[in-house]
């Protein structure tokens, strides 16, 4: 009763709180998840410094933030980016487009389409796939781009095979239907995206997910002892809370 009070008042009075970070396995591929309640939580996304220059690094932009009294609880590798890691696709930071949407097809996983944008507002975070955001013009906060969609209105997306061999480290995120939670997930082993697209399915239950990317999928969760490093990020999403 004690902590349901206190989770209660700091809803109410507009202290953020955690994400919940957990390992778990299913089909016996081992996953790390990090669920973020958007009523409670604030998601943000993440490109450039106040110079222009990517933060590139978890531990970078965690610097950024505690200089202004904030700190990163959950962060990950948002949508697909460019050698000079500017967005390949659709990206909004604090209601400003920084790049616009990509509707077309086009090589690699990011033009697989149907893909899909990250839509954050107001205690809400929705998957929508890219023709239709076009069509429902959403006021976003922050978006992000990238594709292919994993789950599509609770359909793995159309190209995915059980029988398919391409295997890496993947990271997604999926949306649940009223838009109030986000599951954001990175596998620890490589997998395929039918076997990734399953896990959001069967597993997270969710109507709605995203792949982010592969290969270059990265985790910042101190929750489970995550802090993965490795070549300069482009965008990063994340829930920021009070630095202590």
């Amino acid at each position: 009763m004690i902590l349901r009070a206190a989770l209660a008042w700091m809803v109410m009075f507009g202290v953020a709180q955690a994400a919940t970070c957990e390992d778990v396995t299913y089909a016996d591929n081992a996953y790390s998840t990090c669920t973020v309640d958007m009523n409670a939580e604030t998601l943000r996304l993440f490109l450039n410094d106040d110079a222009g220059v990517p933060y590139g690094h978890f531990g970078i932009l965690n610097s950024a933030l505690q200089g202004s009294g904030e700190t990163l609880d959950f962060a990950m590798n948002a949508g697909m980016y460019h050698e000079d890691r500017s967005p390949v696709g659709h990206h909004i930071e604090d209601g400003v487009e920084i790049m616009r949407v990509i509707p077309n097809a086009g090589p690699g996983n990011f033009g697989l389409l149907p893909n899909g944008v990250l839509c954050l507002q107001d205690k809400q975070a929705n998957v929508i796939e890219t023709l239709r955001y076009l069509d429902e013009k959403p006021a976003c906060t922050y978006a992000t781009q990238s594709g292919p969609m994993l789950v599509i209105d609770s359909e793995l997306h159309p190209r995915f095979l059980a029988t398919g061999t391409s295997r890496y480290i993947r990271n997604a995120v999926g949306t649940t239907a009223d838009g109030t939670t986000a599951v954001f997930a990175i596998s620890n082993d490589i997998v395929t995206f039918h076997e990734f697209g399953s896990f959001f399915r069967d597993h997270l239950k969710l109507p709605q997910a995203l792949f982010m990317d592969g290969n270059v999928s990265r985790l910042y969760a101190p929750q489970i002892g995550r802090n993965d490093i490795g070549r300069r990020l482009g965008p990063i999403i994340g829930t920021v809370v009070p630095a202590n």
